[in-house]
């Protein structure tokens, strides 16, 4: 018989998004009429199409796979071809943060890295989480027979959780942009999270998927922004929230030369070489078009264009924290960030939260405690839909709880 992995028994029965599907459906199969409102504004899918040259590249690409003298087939070492390296380094270089072509790895998203980094750890590590926090995080570990313990993030530090010298963590997740709760580190911050990296010869796997949603000059665009982090981080990112391509799939992770830890004889290990080998192993590139059309978001024209996009979703951001405003909520994100993570009103819990906007508006967001215990009572919305859309569902907020 089989041996099965035993550590899928201890996670959650459903992954959050599976069970907020499940109420969706259900609530439609017994509301038909109402359901035809439904405004979704829970999972964090984008609705603006690609940037016109992020198409055009992908579909003279596409030519070129059609022509003998022009066909890719397998991308030597499945990290990604150089021209999109070579583009992502220089647009490190945009923000500060020097970061060199043969460091990065091109992938399939920011998520398959988050959970695929664990990997290259061995079982046993005690893995630091904020909390509230994205899933893949604590899930990934857990499979891999990782202890997890949580930092708090809370209303108090603004959804900020900083080290404790008192907790030993071998591996450190943060996300800034943070998902779910939209807040930020300032660069003093990030040090601090650096220096307790180093001081416990720690990696933190830092999540910079929204990155591009940063407004606020003070904050930084990578951990890289900060002395010491080439040291102790790995950089995690992605062109779905940049870009547009959640449908599409394409992230890069930094994985720096500096980077090094011991094996079990006390050898030094390069993190970025057993990446690679990791990456080889299991992985066999993203495609040609693909690459070439991410190739494109770096260009002058497709960030003029992806900036466009991202300042669409950051005007429905700006709307949603209006109406939160008026109607005297509390709330984080918004903007550095396209989620806004807000205290359900009157004391309620999440799900209920939910509920109420799910059956008496029709207005589908995602309950906070589905992230963590800190995240009970809280409640995130997403400002990836249309204006229309989010409009629409704030005037119907603002009756129901005026």
């Amino acid at each position: 018989m089989a041996k099965l992995n035993e550590n899928f028994s201890k996670l959650k029965k459903n992954y959050l998004f599976v069970e907020i599907s499940k109420r969706i459906k259900a609530y439609s199969e017994s509301h038909p009429e109402e359901a035809k409102r439904l405004i979704r504004m829970g999972i964090g899918d984008v609705t603006r199409p690609l940037a016109p040259a992020v198409v055009d590249a992908m579909k003279k690409a596409a030519d070129e796979m059609g022509v003998k003298e022009t066909f890719r087939g397998y991308d030597d070492l499945g990290v990604g071809y150089d021209f999109l390296r070579n583009a992502i380094s220089d647009y490190y270089k945009s923000f500060g943060a020097e970061v060199s072509a043969d460091e990065i790895r091109v992938s399939d998203g920011a998520k398959s890295d988050c959970g695929n980094i664990v990997d290259i750890f061995g079982a046993g590590n005690t893995v630091l989480v904020t909390d509230p926090a994205y899933p893949v995080y604590v899930d990934s570990n857990i499979m891999n027979g990782n202890e997890v313990i949580f930092a708090d993030s809370t209303e108090e530090n603004g959804f900020a959780a900083m080290p404790d010298s008192n907790i030993k963590a071998d591996l450190i997740y943060l996300c800034s942009p943070n998902n779910p709760t939209g807040s930020v580190y300032n660069k003093a911050q990030l040090k601090e999270w650096v220096d307790y990296a180093l001081a416990n010869n720690a990696v933190i796997i830092y999540d910079a998927a929204y990155e591009a949603f940063i407004t606020e000059a003070d904050i930084p665009r990578s951990i890289y922004c900060v002395e010491g982090a080439k040291k102790c981080a790995i950089e995690i990112c992605s062109l779905s929230k940049t870009a547009g391509f959640t449908g599409t799939r394409c992230g890069y992770t930094v994985v720096p030369n500096e980077l090094i830890q011991k094996d079990i004889a006390g050898n030094d290990v390069k993190l970025a070489d057993i990446w690679q080998r990791r990456q080889g192993s299991k992985f066999n590139g993203v495609s040609y078009p693909v690459q070439r059309a991410a190739e494109a978001v770096f260009s002058p024209e497709g960030q003029k264009q992806c900036r466009e996009n991202i300042a669409y979703y950051q005007e429905n951001a700006r709307v949603i924290a209006a109406t939160c405003d008026k109607l005297g909520i509390k709330y984080t994100g918004g903007v550095n960030s396209p989620y806004i993570w807000l205290k359900c009103p009157n004391g309620m819990g999440s799900w209920d939260f939910f509920d109420k906007l799910l059956t008496e508006i029709q207005v589908v967001g995602t309950p906070g405690a589905g992230f963590g215990k800190n995240g009970d009572g809280w409640f995130r919305l997403t400002a990836f839909g249309t204006h229309e859309a989010t409009k629409e569902a704030m005037e119907r907020l603002e009756n129901l709880l005026k």
